[in-house]
């Protein structure tokens, strides 16, 4: 069943510790999930989600959707469907025309591809080689939140689970990404309900999955003040 999709605020997350200092994601965005338009999706969508939830910050960052007086984001024209994504894949001859209609999943460069493609914004791709060189990389992520301020997909290949990190913790040796999980199916109650039941979440790097690669997509819009 459709419903209006949450608001969520990365900033307002609480942190995983007091010591240390977060940099998050700016602004707002849409939390797209499993089944949220009443598309079933279940199973392979995630990416799909992903990347509708990155969109949903850049139309509303590029002031292409409408806002209402409490700063509610109350527009989704801008953000594509799954199926447009698959058409504009096919479209750019990235997939072949079977790939419409499929449940084929998508990669960070797919991710890339799409945005480039319907905004014009030009993404980096950031391999990471295991899961134990995340935190290696966690200058990357926190250089990009202070100075782009977007959404990141991260994509693996053993963790084939795509979410959105909206966040980075960092204190002394260690650091923790602000994971936004799109495999929720069903109706969340609110940003806490999605806290409580683990779809966002503090990750510590060393808690992703052993032996994995991981690729990061990080969108080269900055955020306006």
């Amino acid at each position: 069943m459709t419903h209006d999709l949450l608001r969520i605020i990365p900033s307002e997350i609480p942190r995983p510790s007091k010591r240390g200092k977060s940099f998050f994601a700016k602004g707002d965005f849409l939390y797209f999930h499993y089944c949220c338009d009443n598309y079933n999706d279940v199973g392979w969508g995630c990416a799909y989600r992903t990347l509708q939830s990155m969109c949903s910050w850049i139309a509303k960052n590029r002031n292409s959707m409408d806002v209402d007086s409490d700063h509610q984001i109350i527009g989704t024209n801008d953000i594509p469907s799954i199926e447009e994504i698959q058409q504009t894949l096919v479209n750019i001859n990235d997939k072949p025309p079977e790939f419409l209609n499929s449940t084929d999943w998508l990669g960070a460069l797919e991710i890339f591809y799409v945005i480039d493609t319907i905004y014009d914004i030009s993404c980096r791709i950031q391999h990471i080689p295991s899961c134990h060189d995340i935190r290696k990389y966690s200058n990357i992520i926190k250089f990009y939140f202070e100075n782009f301020g977007g959404l990141i997909m991260m994509g693996g290949d053993l963790d084939g689970s795509s979410k959105c990190i909206a966040g980075i913790h960092v204190v002394d040796n260690d650091a923790y990404l602000l994971v936004v999980d799109p495999h929720f199916v069903g109706v969340p109650k609110s940003v806490d309900d999605l806290i409580s039941q683990g779809y966002i979440r503090w990750q510590h790097t060393s808690d992703f999955v052993d032996s994995s690669f991981y690729n990061l997509c990080l969108p080269q819009l900055k955020f306006l003040e």
